[in-house]
């Protein structure tokens, strides 16, 4: 993995200024090409501190997208993504809170409860984390199997967004079966802004989404979202699949900031913030 953006002396001493100049080489340390260890991609993707978000809970999301657009295959995202994809994944969970994530999305590609992974067990530890992040379901109708592992055996109890129309036999199911139901809107759906206070209430601050592409366009119409750690893969579907992002259209793009570029393998790791 090489660090193609920001540019610093520990990326620029590791270049090989023998080795034959390219074009592509003259960004300093672009010629670094190993696998980062996970401490290293834990401290590439660290949550902003407290006193840099004034304390206030800090959402990002992660996605990936082929180069001409489509956010899964098939309905799902694994065929577009990589090993590399894989590790910033699990690092990107590893470091939140809670992980929050749309009811389709979780029938599509089989949600399970987040582990506990050895490797970063200290890390969280240290930032007065549990073992591993809850998962938050956000659901209108909580169509949901409570029989599955996500709600019959997670290390942290799962947790659904809705809104306060939700179907109440379906609320008392979800508890019963041990889910935390969370209300965040006055209609059958939630309101993104309560339902990312709803989760700082509830002790969640460091916030990360996976989608699905509905619930990102929620949440970008919203303008609740401070970061997109957006993967880019280097293939190219056609077809009809979704963007990462679906819904109305914003009145006015919001514009965010480029803070950190990766690549390996022609995929490249994109780390944006709020402008």
């Amino acid at each position: 993995m090489r660090r193609l953006f920001p540019v610093t002396d520990e990326t620029a001493a590791h270049a090989a200024p023998d080795a034959p100049e390219t074009f592509g080489d003259r960004l300093p340390g672009a010629r670094e090409d190993r696998e980062w260890t996970l401490a290293e991609l834990a401290a590439a993707y660290a949550y902003p501190e407290p006193q840099v978000t004034g304390g206030r809970p800090w959402l990002r999301a992660n996605m990936v997208s082929t180069l001409d657009g489509a956010a899964q295959h098939e309905g799902r995202s694994q065929p577009i993504s990589s090993a590399a994809d894989m590790r910033i994944f699990g690092t990107l969970r590893a470091l939140a809170d809670v992980v929050v994530v749309g009811a389709e999305t979780v029938r599509r590609e089989g949600y399970r409860p987040a582990r506990a992974r050895a490797q970063f067990a200290e890390l969280r530890a240290a930032a007065g984390q549990g073992p591993a992040p809850a998962i938050a379901v956000v659901s209108t109708s909580l169509d949901l199997d409570f029989s599955l592992p996500l709600f019959t055996s997670p290390l942290v109890p799962t947790l659904i967004l809705t809104g306060a129309g939700a179907p109440a036999q379906r609320v008392a199911e979800a508890e019963r079966a041990g889910a935390r139901v969370l209300v965040a809107g006055d209609g059958a759906g939630i309101d993104p802004a309560r339902a990312v206070r709803a989760l700082a209430d509830a002790g969640h601050t460091r916030l990360l989404t996976e989608g699905g592409p509905r619930l990102l366009g929620q949440l970008a119409a919203a303008d609740v979202l401070d970061e997109l750690c957006l993967t880019i893969s280097p293939m190219l579907t056609a077809g009809d699949a979704q963007r990462i992002a679906g819904g109305p259209s914003v009145a006015d793009p919001h514009r965010f900031t480029l803070a950190c570029l990766l690549e390996e393998d022609g995929f490249l790791f994109t780390r944006y913030r709020r402008a």
